[in-house]
């Protein structure tokens, strides 16, 4: 089928669904630095991780070598409830912004939980419930992944307790509301019910919280009750080997119609989304077959790849989780309350912070109305309302996509529509009540976070 035969819509059939996640680490020649005991500084084994995550879990997220692992017949059987997702050619698009460029998306928004977040939280969940655990704990940001992982508790009969980041609790209440639905208790992080969050807001009254306050607490909750495991939704290894079902159907759908997208956008947080994405292309990178030009886009208000550090740092504000060598704002660093709420992690995947690093991939920081107004062109042109987080990764492919009107260039963009914005739409109101500001951190800010870098001879 040539380009221009793409019908708007173009599904993979059902028996085309990945039968197995592909690791990025195994064709990596420089593998992302490996986590550390806080307490000694050596790199944590299996057996200290295990009071913390499940057994299977540990084993993925410690394998280096072995590039493809198999999806169990059961998540697979769940999978198809919403796999494979559509490739989308962005025609509509294309037409209002009057140029050459092919846009093509891939959308992970058409279920339940609303987000790609679901393809993790399932195959977490089913670890969990094959262990014979009792319940899971995690934090989530904007909702996203806590919806996704009280699905699936949901699905397989698991006690889920989630810790919302404050200002995401108070500003997307149908979204904790979906939560409750599903089973899973939800608690405003910080909180009184746990002895980090109790030292949190001692020390920052107020606060507006972040994904770091949050996982300390799921994390302090998880290890002091028997029977339940905490888990992520996002920068751990284990999480972008799930996700990578998001290219593996991506690039299965292109080979299919015989087109090669020459630039890979996602928006970046923690790293999920667009570690998902990219995968079997940074895989083709690697090993000299092909090459792309691949775009990680973030929020100006927390941009880890763009000003942050490459360094060790904690995971989690209350400073309890394993050390990452990962581009990070240091880990007291409290982001300002914007909309993208998936997006406030002070941290990066240690898998895309090698990639970067190394020099594999690109990245960029975007303000919030400039987002927005991305956000807006896109559901006028497109019919979707699409989720804060992923019109980040919508700016930069629209910017793109002018870039090539003026030089005339025909090239193919794929971008991550990571969900849909129906429960982010206060932040909507306030884009168009023209209320909504742009706050980007100070050098000063930023070396204040710095400052509680750990030091780590390693």
């Amino acid at each position: 089928m040539s380009a221009n035969n793409i019908p708007y819509k173009t599904y993979l059939e059902e028996n085309e669904i990945p039968k197995a996640w592909y690791n990025l680490r195994a064709d990596m020649k420089i593998k992302p630095a490996p986590l550390l005991n806080p307490g000694t500084g050596q790199p944590l084994t299996a057996e200290e991780l295990t009071p913390i995550f499940c057994e299977e879990l540990v084993r993925q997220e410690l394998d280096n070598d072995t590039a493809y692992i198999p999806i169990p017949q059961e998540i697979l059987d769940f999978y198809k409830m919403y796999r494979p997702s559509p490739l989308v050619r962005a025609y509509c698009l294309e037409k209002v912004l009057d140029t050459p460029a092919k846009i093509y998306y891939k959308f992970e928004g058409n279920n339940t939980s609303g987000s790609h977040k679901l393809n993790s939280a399932i195959a977490q969940a089913y670890y969990a419930k094959k262990q014979g655990l009792k319940g899971v704990t995690t934090e989530t940001g904007a909702g996203q992944w806590g919806t996704a992982l009280s699905m699936a508790c949901a699905y397989l009969g698991l006690d889920c307790k989630v810790f919302m980041v404050r200002i995401s609790y108070e500003q997307k209440p149908f979204r904790r509301e979906v939560m409750r639905t599903y089973g899973a208790s939800v608690t405003p992080s910080p909180s009184m019910e746990t002895e980090v969050g109790k030292k949190i807001l001692a020390e920052f009254p107020g606060t507006t919280g972040s994904l770091g306050c949050a996982i300390s607490e799921a994390v302090e909750v998880a290890v002091r009750n028997p029977g339940y495991r905490y888990v992520l939704g996002s920068v751990l290894n284990q999480v972008l080997l799930h996700q990578s079902i998001i290219g593996l159907e991506t690039k299965a759908a292109f080979d299919k119609l015989g087109v090669k997208p020459d630039i890979i956008i996602g928006c970046a947080g923690g790293g999920s989304n667009l570690g998902g994405l990219i995968a079997p292309f940074m895989g083709q990178k690697l090993r000299g077959e092909e090459d792309y030009r691949i775009i990680a886009v973030e929020p100006a208000s927390c941009p880890s790849f763009t000003r942050g550090r490459f360094a060790y740092d904690f995971c989690d504000t209350g400073m309890i989780c394993p050390l990452a060598k990962m581009y990070t704002l240091g880990s007291g660093f409290i982001p300002s309350p914007n909309h993208a709420g998936g997006l406030r992690f002070h941290g990066m995947s240690t898998i895309l912070s090698q990639l970067y690093h190394d020099g594999y991939m690109e990245a960029r920081a975007v303000e919030q109305t400039s987002v927005f107004e991305a956000a807006e062109l896109f559901a006028r042109s497109e019919g979707l309302l699409p989720a804060p987080e992923s019109s980040h990764a919508i700016r930069a492919a629209v910017d793109e996509a002018l870039k090539c009107r003026e030089t005339g260039e025909e090239k193919n963009i794929l971008f991550g529509l990571t969900g849909t914005g129906y429960f982010d739409l206060k932040a909507y109101e306030q884009f168009n009540d023209g209320v909504m500001t742009d706050y980007i951190p100070t050098d000063e800010d930023l070396e204040r976070g710095f400052a509680g870098l750990p030091q780590v001879n390693a």
